[in-house]
């Protein structure tokens, strides 16, 4: 059961530490950031070492039968004193939470140190990968070595299963709520875990054995376990899935802008101060659209002013009765006339004629208070607008480049 859910946790846990140490560069201040991180790096070392092939080589290379036991379980105290110090850091003040940490820290390396001298006074033979706990259960030193580290577990992880139920029924944030739900529901697993591993301390005393229950104690182990990583993760996945919808969609965005950029650019090149990269070498290489999506929008717009000189009016009030006998109003109906009136304006600057009294944009009088207003807005224009199809036109074409479709 140990080799079945040991390399899926080790998948899990090392997919965390890589998900998460990729924002340490990022964020190294945050404390609850690198103690999670460090979290999920001690969780994947403990699995690694504890793989049985793992494990021979290890007892081989230093001489030892079963010197993984302390290692891997050293690994797991520290998992444990992190945990709580990552939870520390998001209930507690800064100062306090800093304190607590550096309590949870000496707590561990005692511990660990302690679990390090009674290993020591015990006398192994052979190497036991899969039921060393039931194999040494009757030696008291062992007893004794079972009894702090499983105590220390049990006391760990009720700690945290409490602390994140009643942290998850504050949280306003749903998955940050649900994600300490099953924090808990891990960690109430894993108590079962300690409780048969104590157990076969307590029956190695009174006469009886959970020999039987060898393969379920390491799956409640593994499960509770992996369950709490999945649970620390998930408010992280969330964000960073968050961020991936975001890079999409003003990829998205940038690219239907296209064609009513395109056609202001062509018109006077002077409005982009600096030639855009390739869009398809910037998704390859997953830069973010997010600056060259705004420096589009004041680019258009400048395009738009530049092109102000050849509105002409009736254009504006054709394209307002065509647009609204198409049942569109509001907003729609500012876009869709503002594009017709591009592409026109568009036609007379090819043909080099300028309107005496030109007219206003359409979506002069709209409100676009903030950044995202306005990209919303020249998205709908975009949407509307169909570029000239040459710019060889005369006056007499600006009547026809009224009738542009929406694309």
């Amino acid at each position: 059961m140990k080799d079945i859910l040991h390399p899926l946790c080790l998948a899990i846990a090392g997919t965390g530490f890589l998900v998460l140490v990729r924002d340490l560069g990022k964020q190294r201040r945050d404390p609850a950031l690198v103690a999670l991180a460090f979290t999920y790096g001690f969780s994947a070392l403990s699995y690694a070492v504890s793989l049985t092939w793992v494990w021979v080589r290890i007892d081989g290379l230093f001489g030892v039968p079963n010197i993984v036991v302390p290692i891997a379980q050293s690994f797991v105290i520290f998992v444990l004193a992190l945990q709580a110090t990552v939870l520390a850091h998001w209930s507690k003040p800064s100062a306090e939470a800093r304190r607590r940490s550096r309590l949870l820290l000496v707590a561990a390396f005692a511990v660990i140190a302690a679990m390090a001298l009674l290993f020591a006074a015990l006398t192994p033979a052979t190497t036991r990968p899969t039921d060393f706990s039931l194999y040494y259960a009757h030696d008291p030193v062992f007893q004794a070595y079972v009894l702090l580290y499983f105590g220390t577990y049990s006391v760990a992880e009720g700690y945290l299963a409490l602390s994140c139920w009643t942290y998850a029924r504050r949280a306003t944030n749903r998955s940050i709520a649900a994600s300490l739900r099953l924090v808990t529901v891990g960690a109430v697993i894993t108590l079962v875990y300690s409780g048969i591993r104590i157990a076969g301390i307590v029956g190695a005393e009174a006469g009886f054995s959970v020999s039987s229950l060898n393969d379920f104690a390491w799956a409640c182990g593994d499960i509770g376990a992996t369950l709490t990583q999945i649970g620390y993760l998930i408010p992280t996945v969330t964000r960073r899935a968050g961020s991936v919808r975001g890079w999409a969609a003003s990829h998205v965005r940038y690219r239907r802008l296209e064609p009513l950029w395109s056609a202001l650019d062509q018109a006077d090149p002077g409005i982009t101060l600096r030639r855009p990269a390739r869009q398809g070498q910037d998704v390859m290489r997953g830069r973010s659209a997010h600056f060259p999506l705004l420096r589009r929008r004041v680019e258009i717009r400048q395009g738009q002013k530049l092109m102000r000189r050849y509105l002409e009016p009736a254009v504006r009030a054709q394209a307002e009765t065509r647009r609204a006998a198409d049942g569109l109003a509001g907003p729609e109906l500012a876009a869709a006339v503002t594009a017709d009136q591009i592409r026109a304006a568009l036609v007379r600057h090819a043909a080099g004629e300028p309107v005496d009294a030109p007219a206003e944009y359409a979506d002069a009088g709209l409100s676009l208070v903030t950044t995202e207003d306005e990209l919303l807005h020249l998205q709908r224009v975009a949407s509307y607008f169909r570029p000239p199809a040459s710019e060889n036109h005369t006056a007499s074409d600006v009547r026809s480049a009224t009738t542009g479709a929406r694309s």
